[in-house]
């Protein structure tokens, strides 16, 4: 598109030159001038400021809200500028402006070490500058946080789709492999624990860092080579890191500035995901939580500039801008549920009446361990098998068995075995293999503490019978020669487990409803 025309009265223009910072351009004229042009009339927008690059070294702030006018000057002329979280971060050729939206006339300034700014990007508590020699991590009083570092890093080639920052994270694209992204720690700039980066399968083209919630829940969305959409942990505490997708045909992506809703175009759609922590409570829900917009209007290519409060707004392939309105109630869902106010977040449910805000309820009741609202948000929503399931756990004696078979309900077999055996409830863990058929493991956890092998061989052989099928596992065969099979004896050491288990749970807590899973 045509920002601006100018014809100068200097006959034809055979070359031209932009500047390293890309904001100054010469150019060679046929009657022997040299021609020199800056870039101004740039915006900046952000709640109810809107600012203007007027000149070289002058902007105009403007609040839309009283209609004041501000303008601010500097000594050098501006390269980059960043208005977010309430601060505006200007960076000249020497120098760094930082204001804040509640003060324009009297900026935090330092110098910069390199003059050429080629990036700056804000978080809640601190902005990152990009230029030739590296990254800066800096707060908005000036102070340098950390300056990460990693192997064969060229910051040239670094743009706001391979660079994200969060309060904590830092998440920069590998440029010798685009597979690999660093996942750096912010305040000290060195990666986390592990020092293992993340490895996507293909190459990635895009990153995003969500902007809310503590460290240890810190999420990543990835868009990679094929435009399919992944989301994953940052943070890993030693277990594998599962990258799961929850999107295709998707070319641009933004969380919301302070609270985890992903928006994003997808194919011919304008897409929001009001709660992309579904996927890892209940996959069958995600499709639910999600709200669709046909993207006809905003034309071929559209990128998502910024996504602030409920406003998205989205630049055309044309250059213009436009604004889209999220609903405001998933944002105070979000709110609600992150200070534990289930009563209101309930209410506010049944006052929208809708399926996506039940369906986000559901999920994040379940990752709270919230089995009231979640009993609630599933039976509105119709989920009644899933209801039944939740009532079964809330039955259960003991804390480890009812946050085991949560663990169970969100799909973390291993997690919830784990559980089990690390509370010494043996029995149970076996079971929970037995009613996934997963016999081997059944038995190898039975002859490994030693009890319970009747009572898999004598499910092994019911399940046989059921489906009349013949015993070929030679491990089954083995252990079947040996051992008696019978069913009154099974059922009287079973009902002893359950009982040792209610005896223990009595003696451990004597208000199971004051603990978070029962509320």
């Amino acid at each position: 598109w045509s920002y601006a025309l100018e014809k100068p009265n200097t006959g034809s223009v055979f070359n031209i030159a932009w500047s390293v910072d890309g904001t100054q351009i010469a150019g060679a004229c046929g009657n022997g001038h040299v021609i020199f042009a800056h870039i101004i009339e740039q915006r900046w927008e952000w709640k109810n400021f809107e600012i203007t690059l007027t000149k070289r070294r002058s902007m105009q702030v403007r609040n839309v809200l009283n209609d004041a006018l501000d303008v601010l000057e500097f000594r050098d002329r501006v390269i980059k500028a960043s208005l977010s979280y309430g601060h505006l971060v200007v960076a000249t050729s020497l120098q760094c402006y930082v204001y804040s939206t509640k003060n324009w006339n009297t900026p935090l300034v330092f110098d910069l070490k390199e003059g050429t700014v080629s990036l700056i990007l804000q978080a809640e508590r601190h902005f990152l500058l990009l230029d030739g020699a590296g990254i800066y991590l800096y707060s908005y009083e000036g102070r340098l946080i950390s300056s990460p570092k990693f192997p064969g890093m060229r910051t040239d080639i670094l743009s706001s789709q391979t660079v994200s920052i969060s309060n904590d994270t830092i998440a920069v694209r590998d440029q010798a492999d685009d597979k690999v992204i660093y996942l750096i720690d912010a305040p000290s700039g060195k990666p986390f624990s592990d020092g293992k980066p993340l490895v996507h399968k293909i190459e990635v083209m895009e990153v995003a860092l969500d902007q809310f919630g503590s460290p240890s829940e810190r999420k990543i969305a990835i868009i990679d080579k094929n435009r399919d959409l992944y989301i994953t942990s940052v943070r890993r505490f030693g277990k594998e890191q599962k990258i799961i997708k929850i999107g295709t045909m998707v070319h641009s992506i933004a969380w919301n500035d302070k609270i985890n809703i992903l928006c994003g175009m997808q194919n011919m759609y304008f897409v929001v995901w009001y709660y992309p922590n579904t996927i890892y409570v209940d996959k069958e829900l995600l499709s639910k939580t999600v709200y669709e917009k046909d993207a006809s209007e905003f034309g071929k290519s559209p990128q998502i500039v910024n996504y602030v409060g409920n406003q998205v707004t989205i630049r055309r392939a044309d250059g213009s801008l436009i604004y889209t309105s999220i609903s405001p109630y998933p944002a105070i869902l979000h709110e609600y549920v992150s200070a534990s106010r289930w009563d209101d977040a309930v209410r506010l449910c049944r006052f929208v009446k809708e399926q996506t805000m039940w369906s986000c309820l559901a999920a994040m009741a379940i990752a709270h361990k919230d089995l009231m609202t979640a009993e609630v948000a599933y039976a509105a929503i119709g989920e009644i098998d899933k209801v039944q399931y939740i009532n079964l756990i809330k039955d259960l004696p003991s804390k480890e068995s009812r946050m085991a078979h949560l663990l169970l309900f969100t799909g973390n077999t291993q997690d919830a075995e784990g559980t089990l055996i690390q509370a010494g409830l043996i029995y149970q863990a076996i079971q929970v293999n037995i009613n996934l058929y997963n016999w081997d493991r059944a038995l190898e956890l039975a002859v490994k503490y030693k009890t319970h092998v009747d009572t898999v061989l004598a499910y092994r052989k019911k399940f046989l019978e059921d489906f009349q099928k013949e015993e070929s596992n030679k491990r089954f065969l083995q252990y079947a020669e040996g051992v008696e099979v019978n069913w009154e004896k099974i059922q009287a050491k079973i009902e002893m487990e359950f009982a040792k288990e209610r005896e223990r749970a009595a003696t451990v807590t004597t208000g199971s409803r004051s603990t978070p899973l029962n509320r």
